[in-house]
């Protein structure tokens, strides 16, 4: 059973998430952001981690441009972590597919709710201006009020959600468990696939084929290491249980090393990127390379598009 203190807190950091998008943008308000929050007040951070990082790989290659809307991750983050902690027989796994993803879904309608909430204020403020004498406290204080319908788009659905669903949650979880065992068993697997969904939508819109070559440097270098740090996880294991007073300790791929060794590289590629204009017959031989390799990379979004 959810606490009434925690559906408050949850209530207030959905409110509170999609202010700090707009505005500060702390990272708190990203779906892993969300998973910790999330994790730390129903008192289960392994979970509320996961279902948060899975959510994050999801939209890694998902982004808005101009006013566009996209699927609310963060408050589909918020409610699985919820209800996986909470209603019995609920994994992580079907928690994402079942509630996180619909409900990310679900919210790109709100969050169209919200913007045209706030035209209401656009034009309060625009007769405010036409005014002989404008009241330029009151214009400060609608635009202040513009962060109202866009904190109750988050609020009060996950208010409701929790205060009211968890009933219809375990109703759900428990036919899953039961005569609907085998589409609760591909909404696991589902769940489990959907950060490799995300995978593929941002290797999609990377410009792979011109480096590519860091790509598969990238992967065989982490399955190497996975490799390696596994094995001698074994090996420990094994030598502890013949010798007690063996006491160390070998940890697991530390994934900061692999994010190192990506932002190396990164450095190494932006040292290499010329910088000035070149002149003479090498501006035009330089011309020439970006015009073929504009054709190579066809369909791909590079970093001066954005």
């Amino acid at each position: 059973m959810i606490a009434w203190w925690q559906i408050l807190l949850l209530t207030l950091y959905a409110g509170l998430e999609i202010l700090d998008e707009l505005q500060i943008y702390s990272s708190l308000n990203t779906p892993v952001g969300a998973g910790l929050i999330a994790g730390l007040i129903m008192g289960d951070l392994p979970t509320g981690l996961f279902i948060g990082a899975s959510m994050q790989l999801m939209v890694l290659g998902v982004g808005t441009f101009g006013g566009a809307s996209r699927i609310d991750a963060t408050t589909g983050t918020v409610l699985a972590t919820a209800f996986s902690t909470t209603v019995k027989g609920m994994s992580p796994q079907a928690a994402i597919s079942s509630i996180a993803v619909p409900v990310a879904a679900i919210m790109v309608e709100l969050d169209v709710l919200a913007r045209f909430a706030n035209t209401y204020f656009s034009h309060r403020i625009d007769h405010l201006i036409e005014q002989d004498k404008i009241n330029y406290k009151a214009v400060e204080r609608n635009v202040l009020y513009g962060a109202i319908p866009w904190s109750l788009s988050r609020a009060i659905p996950v208010f409701i959600a929790l205060a009211f669903g968890q009933g219809l949650v375990q109703t759900i979880a428990n036919a899953l468990n039961g005569d609907l065992l085998w589409l609760g068993q591909g909404l696991t697997v589902a769940g489990a696939a959907l950060p490799a969904v995300g995978f593929a939508i941002l290797l999609r819109y990377l410009p792979v084929k011109k480096h590519v070559a860091y790509l598969i440097l990238g992967f065989t270098i982490t399955t190497l290491f996975s490799v390696l740090f596994t094995s001698i996880q074994s090996l420990g294991a094994g030598v502890a249980a013949v010798n007690k007073n063996f006491t160390a300790i070998f940890n697991g791929l530390p994934m900061l090393a692999i994010a190192m060794i990506g932002f190396a590289l990164a450095i190494l590629h932006y040292k290499n990127i010329p910088i000035g204009k070149p002149a003479g017959k090498n501006a035009e031989d330089q011309s020439e390379k970006i015009s073929s390799s504009a054709d190579n990379d066809e369909g791909e979004i590079t970093d001066d598009e954005l």
